[in-house]
């Protein structure tokens, strides 16, 4: 993880709707920053937005938040997270 990084230098203020943007710690807020970072993402954007994280966090922290978190992130997201880690599909609402 690189915790120097500022996350308001990466992320979009709107994704952070309900904080405040430069108190968030890249370490201690990696359960909020890493599924809001995915929240809006799609097919077309998705290579940019991941890469973000990447710049942060590992794939495995990636995908642990992924696995665990309660904010709302589709399962095709989680698709495809687990494709571009080579990885089994993991969902986070059943079909």
């Amino acid at each position: 993880m690189n915790k120097a990084i500022k996350i308001s230098s990466i992320f979009p203020k709107h994704l952070f709707w309900d904080v405040k943007l430069d108190q968030l710690d890249a370490e201690a807020d990696q359960d909020l920053i890493i599924p809001r970072a995915l929240f809006m993402t799609n097919e077309k954007t998705f290579s940019e937005d991941i890469e973000k994280l990447e710049l942060i966090y590992s794939s495995t922290e990636i995908i642990g938040i992924l696995k665990t978190t309660k904010e709302r992130i589709s399962n095709k997201v989680c698709e495809m997270v687990a494709n571009r880690y080579h990885m089994p599909a993991f969902h986070r609402y059943s079909r």
